[in-house]
């Protein structure tokens, strides 16, 4: 009886949200975000990806804090390959209020810190300093569930035959929102 109610719960938690309730204090954020995706199938045969998971605690309404892990290859034909990686702590801030423009959407800005490293099998490498920041957009498809698109400058300064290198990146990202104790306690209250 008791899973029941948990299961119960947590449903009505997913349906009762409103828009703005999953970036409240006590919620958490898990997901990722994917970039420069290419399976290249003609010519120079390029295959690429970049993964980055993420969790977020909300530590006050539209402010999370947490961490990320960022892995990437990037290998074609007759050519070297590269690979890329990152680990740190990230910060989330939503700003202002639900869009007008589009219902259920929130613009946010993202900034990184940790250890990260290029390191390309036939040319200069860099490990060190991985620093990151910009804007984006979530969209939430369900109270719980939000798709978003994320353009970041990222500079990495450390150690390796090229001491810094940077780029501008887009990515698109799947983000899950999950209620933290309080509301589950609340929702399970109302509930019984």
């Amino acid at each position: 009886m008791k899973n029941y109610t948990i299961l119960l719960a947590t449903a009505a938690i997913a349906i009762g949200l409103n828009a703005t309730a999953q970036i409240q204090k006590g919620n958490i954020l898990i997901g990722g975000n994917l970039a420069n995706v290419n399976l290249g199938l003609n010519g120079s045969k390029i295959i690429s990806a970049e993964i980055t998971p993420k969790i977020a605690w909300f530590i006050q309404d539209n402010i999370a804090l947490g961490g990320y892990i960022d892995l990437g290859i990037e290998t074609a034909k007759n050519s070297g390959t590269t690979t890329n990686y990152g680990i740190g702590a990230l910060g989330r801030y939503y700003a202002g209020k639900e869009q007008e423009v589009i219902k259920h959407s929130r613009f946010f800005g993202e900034a990184t810190i940790g250890l990260g490293g290029v390191n390309v099998s036939d040319a200069d490498n860099t490990n060190g300093l991985n620093i990151s920041a910009g804007p984006g957009f979530a969209y939430f498809i369900t109270p719980n569930i939000g798709l978003e698109v994320l353009l970041k400058y990222n500079a990495l300064v450390g150690l390796g035959s090229a001491p810094y290198q940077g780029n501008l990146n887009a990515s698109f990202g799947f983000q899950i929102y999950l209620p933290g104790k309080s509301a589950a306690r609340k929702v399970q209250n109302d509930i019984q």
